[in-house]
């Protein structure tokens, strides 16, 4: 007569469960990248981010001159940095790029947030050459097609000498424009949300009528941003390795060869 001999399991090792062998363990990936988004990537580095990370340093530097510097001071560098009628036609290039220096309001104000969180994403995605492009497109073609008109009104008569000083200054245009060329490289509903609550926010300063040249201006910029679309898109594409070519010769071989 045999005697089964019943064997000690190994320490560590798992039990079989009414008879049912034990099943492996998935393995474990170390050091694996979490998918949840992180808050660094939303803030900009000087790798990842150079053309976001050292504008933002030169706004940083300039919204401290406007809160600490003499009253004075930061009105005269103001006054000479506006692109109003004025400057526009004495210097055109030197007061565009001086105007883009300054955030109306300051570093924390909503066009300032906006600027770092908006553009951090756009040059993750697009390349920094192409958000400074967009930036600069929108800032310019915006600036000078709310100046423009003034200066027309001003030579007919239908507004006042003064408004040829105007003051007007600011990233406003660029950050516009970025928020409406961001839109085009979301999914579906984030472009959705993103184009709508934003249009419908210049919408309401445009009723308020506070300032509805700027506001005209803010539209205008929203939308050379998304006229922007198709050129980032395929940036986009081939930054991101989905550029739908290889896919489509996958496709064409498989037809040929079940054709065959």
């Amino acid at each position: 007569m045999t005697t089964a001999i019943e064997m000690a399991p190994a320490p560590g090792a798992r039990r079989p469960l009414n008879g049912i062998p034990p099943q492996p363990r998935p393995p474990v990936r170390e050091n694996e990248p979490s998918r949840r988004p992180r808050l660094r990537r939303l803030l900009p580095t000087p790798t990842g981010t150079p053309f976001t990370f050292t504008y933002a340093l030169v706004l940083i530097g300039t919204s401290l001159f406007m809160e600490f510097a003499d009253p004075h001071t930061v009105s005269a560098a103001l006054r000479a940095s506006s692109t109003d009628v004025t400057h526009l036609a004495q210097s055109p290039v030197l007061v565009l790029g001086a105007s883009a220096l300054w955030i109306a309001g300051g570093i924390t104000s909503p066009f300032g947030i906006a600027f770092v969180v908006v553009l951090t994403a756009l040059e993750r995605r697009a390349g920094g050459l192409r958000t400074a492009g967009v930036f600069l497109l929108g800032h310019v073609l915006a600036t000078l097609a709310t100046e423009v008109p003034v200066g027309l009104s001003v030579m007919v008569g239908h507004l006042p000498d003064t408004s040829l000083h105007r003051l007007d200054y600011g990233i406003s245009f660029g950050v516009a424009a970025s928020v409406g060329a961001l839109a085009g490289l979301l999914t579906r509903w984030p472009r959705r949300l993103v184009l709508g609550g934003f249009a419908a926010m210049l919408v309401e300063d445009l009723i308020a009528f506070t300032d509805p040249m700027t506001s005209w201006g803010h539209l205008l910029a929203l939308a050379i941003g998304v006229a922007s679309w198709p050129l980032l898109r395929r940036r986009h594409l081939l930054l991101s390795g989905r550029s739908g070519a290889p896919e489509r010769s996958s496709r064409s071989a498989r037809r040929s060869a079940t054709t065959a």
